[in-house]
């Protein structure tokens, strides 16, 4: 498994921070993708994210329903 540099980790870390629930998903799944063997342990600990949330972004990015309309609004459970 490859490493980064902390200015990368750093970098990556603020990134994912900027990104919406559903996105930081699919992030973080590419990063651990992009590793192999161990990277959705590494990636979890970097992004402080559960591995189950990684592994939730990596089925969403072999089902072929990317969809954008179906995210989340903000918020929007609030009203309950």
């Amino acid at each position: 498994m490859g490493s980064y540099s902390t200015t990368v980790e750093v970098q990556m870390v603020r990134f994912y921070q900027s990104l919406n629930e559903r996105d930081r998903r699919r992030y973080a799944a590419i990063e651990a993708i992009k590793l192999g063997h161990g990277g959705i342990e590494f990636i979890s600990q970097l992004l402080a994210c559960n591995p189950k949330t990684i592994r939730r972004g990596i089925a969403e990015l072999e089902s072929e329903h990317l969809n954008a309309d179906h995210q989340r609004k903000k918020g929007a459970d609030a009203h309950r």
